[in-house]
């Protein structure tokens, strides 16, 4: 289970940084399905664009109590929206685990991720952990490859999915473009909001003159 302050990684917290906007604190605290909420902005793909044996990286070896030699099977995937990439995913499982509980794993290809983590109530979740990702984080340079302009400071998050004891990580980094499309949502949003808002007044001043059938 990830805590607040982990002392073995102090960077990873259950509360976002105070210093975060509302929206980032919104998305990196969402229970369920990232897929699920990515859907409601438009038309969700899947890219992967890495599977593979591969050691954990630093931090994902202290969180699934692992050592760093350990071998796991890494997928990396790219979420995107309406074409757009909105979110790059690492996920990791100890290599043993991956030829046995989690060999679902896999054979996903294109299928999301979640298709095997929501459906199956034998899978538990620890909480959700956030952080800001910088250059320094391998989690950085995977964005980099999906976007050209990429922020210096990206935020993150990740939890443990337990099936049978076997812990499988997935953590998750939102790009620009995500904060981009919800920005303007609301703007369009306000904008509507704003012409009825006029038009209703316009109407009761039609009414209060007579002008109005």
């Amino acid at each position: 289970m990830l805590t607040p302050n982990d002392p073995t990684d102090a960077h990873w917290r259950v509360v976002p940084l105070p210093s975060l906007t509302d929206a980032r604190k919104d998305w990196l605290t969402r229970g369920g399905s990232l897929t699920a909420h990515l859907r409601t902005l438009g038309a969700v793909t899947v890219e992967v664009t890495r599977e593979a044996v591969d050691m954990p990286w630093r931090d994902e070896a202290r969180a699934l109590k692992i050592t760093p030699r350990t071998p796991v099977w890494v997928r990396e995937v790219a979420l995107k929206v309406d074409g757009v990439p909105f979110v790059v995913a690492h996920s990791v499982v100890a290599l043993a685990h991956s030829t046995g509980v989690w060999q679902s794993m896999r054979r996903l290809r294109t299928r999301p991720l979640a298709e095997l983590l929501y459906s199956d109530s034998s899978v538990s979740r620890s909480a959700l952990a956030s952080r800001r990702i910088t250059a320094r984080h391998p989690l950085h340079r995977l964005a980099r490859k999906q976007t050209e302009r990429t922020s210096h400071a990206l935020v993150a998050r990740r939890s443990v999915f337990k099936r049978h004891g076997a812990p499988l990580m997935v953590t998750e980094c939102m790009l620009d473009a995500l904060w981009t499309r919800l920005a303007a949502s609301r703007a369009r949003s306000h904008r509507e909001h704003a012409r009825s808002h006029e038009h209703l007044s316009s109407h009761a001043k039609r009414v209060a003159h007579g002008e109005a059938k």
